[in-house]
């Protein structure tokens, strides 16, 4: 940490002072001028490259898991709006992680933005009006979807000429002087853009909110520019998601621009009339179904969590999205449970979608329990007290009352971890030989005989849909054997509660 921050250093070398808005203002004209940002007032680009599912990686210490990528982005600056096509398919990258991989057939999505509404079409079905709790399958949250128009390299010269707040900084940036100006935009994204001495934009930073960094670093760099007839565009585009206190991690998405048009005609994007009159979900769904006596699961959403009643306290298995979900569900839990202190909560795997709502109940002072190759992770980024400017969250809140020895409790699973009063036992263990994750856990109560899984099975609603055997089904399965574990009911932290005789059937399937 020490030697990169020293290389940063020297890197960097201040020539004056912050500008005056005035600078700034002149600036942005020249690059306006340069780039031919006046005669944009709309563009279409296609390319190709990869994508990469954030906080989906095969352990925490690697890069996001990628599949190649077909793009095509039209952006409308004059109705704020913008809309992303493209086709995943695996290629050559590693076939390991979460977030879709490995992807099966090609994958077709599309991603909008028009004003106040955001829509997801996926794989060609209806328009889906978008939630607030977006994952690295469903594409970026909808605000950040507004702010990404702005962030584009004609977008982010028209925001900062019309914002009341540009500053500029002249710097010398790996021997090259460059200029960075910084402005607000959608009234609270502080945005840096790197200007070049030839007025191009080079580089365009600012800070996004998510559950497990926090202000989380959200970067594209812009090189290879083109002239198109006037206008400048850059032809490769590489942009970032991550924490800077990480190495890994940061890659998102990369396209090569094979083709630009500039104003097209059928730029406009229209909203459907399907989302116009939908209604926008809550923010929190909770429905309960009791499993065993003593035994909850607390679904909705699409993930789920499991409450498990001992003698004197509570153990959760599963805290995920982030701290609105695991606000509902220990409301939920303190209802079907009540004068009992949440104890434990097991984390299956460190995927964001799965750990997002842990701080919540670190908050509380309840004991993680998750898998011994997290801990580094969660340690020093995830539960480290560093400032939550966009988002803060309960544990951001208490972070004085967490320092020193107060630092949060973490039981790291190697093989087994019991949880038990005496009367009821939850075993945790760590799996081996799958491709989603690297660390992963699995809950099992022998005495009601219910293994619950993350991602590795999903057990269908339907029995007579069962899923082709993947990889991870298998894996389970071997690991079911290697353990000696006698289930009859598996309980999916996506999907239904189902027997042990469909598993098998899907197995072979």
């Amino acid at each position: 940490m020490a030697l990169r921050l020293w290389t940063l250093v020297g890197l960097i070398t201040l020539v004056v002072g912050t500008a005056t808005a005035q600078d700034a203002m002149t600036l942005l004209r020249a690059t306006s001028r340069a780039m031919g940002v006046d005669e944009v007032q709309a563009i279409r680009y296609t390319g190709t490259g990869w994508l990469a599912a954030v906080g989906q990686g095969y352990t925490s210490e690697e890069d996001w898991p990628r599949a190649d990528l077909t793009y095509t982005r039209t952006i409308d600056y004059e109705t704020r709006a913008s809309g992303e096509q493209l086709t995943r398919r695996q290629g050559e990258h590693a076939p390991r992680g979460g977030g879709g991989i490995p992807v099966v057939d090609d994958w077709d999505q599309e991603f909008y933005v028009s004003g106040e509404y955001t829509w997801n079409v996926l794989r060609g079905a209806d328009p889906v009006l978008m939630s607030r709790l977006a994952t690295s399958n469903t594409g970026i949250p909808p605000e950040e979807r507004t702010l990404d128009i702005w962030l584009s390299p004609h977008g982010v010269i028209k925001a900062a000429l019309a914002a009341d707040d540009a500053t500029a900084t002249p710097l010398v940036l790996e021997g090259q002087p460059k200029t960075i100006v910084s402005f607000t935009a959608l009234d609270r994204f502080r945005v840096n853009v790197t200007i070049t001495a030839d007025n191009l934009v080079e580089r365009v930073q600012t800070w996004v909110p998510n559950a497990v960094f926090g202000d989380m670093v959200h970067e594209h760099r812009y090189t290879d520019y083109q002239d198109y007839g006037g206008v400048m565009f850059p032809n490769l585009l590489h942009s970032h998601r991550g924490d800077p206190r990480l190495n890994p991690g940061h890659n998102w998405m990369e396209v090569r621009v094979d083709d630009l048009t500039l104003n097209p005609a059928d730029a406009a994007i229209a909203v459907p009339d399907s989302i116009r009159s939908a209604v926008a979900p809550s923010a929190v769904t909770i429905e309960s179904q009791e499993l065993a006596e003593g035994v909850w699961k607390v679904a909705g959403q699409g993930h789920h969590s499991f409450a498990v009643e001992f003698s004197d306290f509570i153990a959760v298995v599963e805290a995920p999205q982030d701290e609105l979900r695991s606000l509902g569900v220990i409301r939920e839990i303190e209802r079907l449970i009540p004068n009992k202190p949440i104890q434990y909560v097991v984390n299956t795997h460190y995927h964001f979608d799965h750990s997002g709502g842990l701080r919540t109940y670190v908050a509380r002072g309840t004991t993680v329990v998750t898998h011994a190759g997290n801990l580094d992770f969660y340690e020093n980024v995830f539960f480290y007290p560093s400032p939550r400017t966009l988002e803060p969250d309960l544990l951001s809140t208490l972070y004085p009352w967490f320092r020193g020895n107060r630092t949060p409790t973490m039981e790291g699973v190697t093989q087994k971890y019991v949880i038990s009063d005496g009367r009821r036992t939850l075993d945790v263990y760590a799996l081996g030989g799958n491709d989603h994750d690297g660390n992963m856990l699995v809950a099992y109560l022998p005495t009601e005989k219910i293994l619950i899984n993350a991602d590795l099975y999903s057990p269908p609603a339907n029995p007579g849909r069962i899923p082709g055997a993947s990889n991870n089904i298998r894996a389970l399965n071997r690991n079911i054997q290697r353990l000696n574990l006698d289930v009859d009911t598996h309980a999916g932290v996506h999907g239904s509660v189902g027997s042990h005789d469909v598993f098998l059937q899907a197995v072979g399937n």
